[in-house]
């Protein structure tokens, strides 16, 4: 197994906001460690099995390749640029946290770390939200050689500025705040009045961002919580839950005058303007997917009605599709669809709690790209959660425990089937 220390370094890396150039080409602090890291994670991940042998491993190789493959038709100026981060930041998150992360006591000291990280900003994103100052943000600035990320001018939200602490955008803040949560609750050994704290603060801090996006993401977390502490976490509550969610879009879609997905924008925004500008957004955007299904759009304009001035994009998933074409998104797809579900499907007991806290967290996170766009740490992070959960896919029944000799003495045969044997499951709390 991996020491620990490039976990650290990488998650202390991308809530570090520092920007620097290198030629033409810009780089980050998380750039340059994955760029220094991503030949021994290669030839770590190379060794440890063939290549291909893992679904989520091709998948995400086969996304990279087919990106490059596709800008080099759309936007061949932005190829060496555009290829490089992709790789770096998608391979090089996901690699470090599925090469370190190989039990649930790391997952659990991870998940900790995040949560101390996202507690230790709160005074800074306090002290923006209401004097509109990132401190962080413009120290880096004042030191010599080095850049930051632009400080954000958006208009306030109920009364306060929204924050991005040390992120490009509040969006990214809320984000990687509220990514924790759920893997905190159910996912540490940590003592209760511990994890409350906790909890309580990623919960503030996400509230600072003020983004619909990353506050979605949190409110799923949460309901899906309180759903386990009233039903279980059994089949049963799984399929009366799934079951509920196709009422109710059955029903919005009957009593309403709108389409159950506008309906939905229109409950994850903060004004029914954003809730329509986004369910335009999506219209036109998926027009452009299917007049340029292969290559994309890359980084040329996409059409679009004249009044809509702004080019930009609050859809994760909708961008890959749009500007790596669909083959770019399904592959992208395939193994964040996979590598959620295939540890969903693990039937053991083992890392129960583990599994259920990461699996949380992940659908908070996927549901809240559809109303967010992400890039440079965010979206490696991103990756890099994906990445620390799949050793829970491997989870195995716990082996019974040996019977003591006055137990085994009963067993008149080899044969037979044991009378007293004592079976035992870990579960982790």
């Amino acid at each position: 197994m991996w020491p620990f220390w490039p976990v650290i370094i990488y998650l202390i890396l991308v809530c570090l906001p520092i920007r620097f150039q290198i030629g033409p080409i810009q780089m980050t602090g998380l750039r340059l460690y994955l760029l220094i890291m991503f030949a021994p994670l290669a030839v770590a991940t190379l060794r440890r099995r063939l290549p291909g042998k893992d679904l989520i491993d091709a998948a995400l190789f086969l996304h990279i390749c087919w990106s490059a493959f596709a800008i080099s038709q759309s936007s061949a100026s932005r190829l060496l640029e555009n290829t490089g981060a992709n790789t770096l930041e998608l391979l090089g998150g996901y690699l470090i946290a599925r090469l370190c992360i190989q039990d649930k006591k790391a997952l659990c000291q991870t998940t900790i770390f995040i949560a101390s990280l996202a507690a230790l900003t709160l005074p800074l994103a306090l002290l923006e939200s209401l004097t509109d100052q990132a401190l962080l943000i413009a120290a880096i600035e004042a030191m010599p050689g080095i850049r930051s990320v632009e400080v954000i001018d958006i208009q306030q939200r109920l009364g306060l500025y929204r924050s991005q602490t040390v992120f490009a955008h509040p969006i990214h803040y809320g984000l990687f705040c509220s990514s924790a949560l759920a893997m905190v609750w159910f996912g540490t050994k940590a003592k209760p009045v511990s994890r409350y704290l906790l909890c309580f603060a990623l919960c503030l801090a996400t509230f600072f961002a003020l983004s619909s996006g990353a506050l979605l993401s949190l409110f799923i977390q949460l309901a899906l919580i309180c759903w386990i502490i009233t039903f279980g976490s059994r089949k049963n509550a799984w399929l009366g839950l799934g079951a509920v969610l196709i009422v109710a879009y059955i029903g919005i879609d009957i009593l309403s005058n709108r389409s159950p997905i506008r309906v939905f924008m229109s409950y994850a925004t903060f004004s029914s303007h954003n809730a329509y500008w986004r369910g335009l957004i999506f219209e036109w955007g998926m027009i452009n997917v299917w007049q340029n299904p292969w290559v994309g759009l890359g980084f040329n304009d996409w059409i679009r009605p004249a009044y809509m001035l702004s080019g930009s994009l609050d859809n994760f998933w909708l961008t890959v599709a749009m500007r790596y074409g669909i083959p770019g998104f399904g592959f992208l797809a395939i193994a964040v669809v996979f590598g959620i579900s295939r540890v969903a499907q693990v039937s053991t007991e083992a890392d129960r709690d583990v599994r259920l806290g990461w699996i949380i967290a992940m659908v908070g996170f996927v549901t809240a790209l559809c109303t967010v766009h992400v890039w440079t740490a965010i979206y490696s992070f991103f990756f890099f959660l994906l990445g620390a959960g799949q050793f829970l896919n491997s989870a195995k029944k716990p082996r019974t425990q040996a019977r003591p000799v006055q137990e085994q003495s009963y067993q008149f045969s080899r044969n037979l089937k044991p009378v007293f044997a004592k079976g035992g499951v870990s579960t982790c709390h």
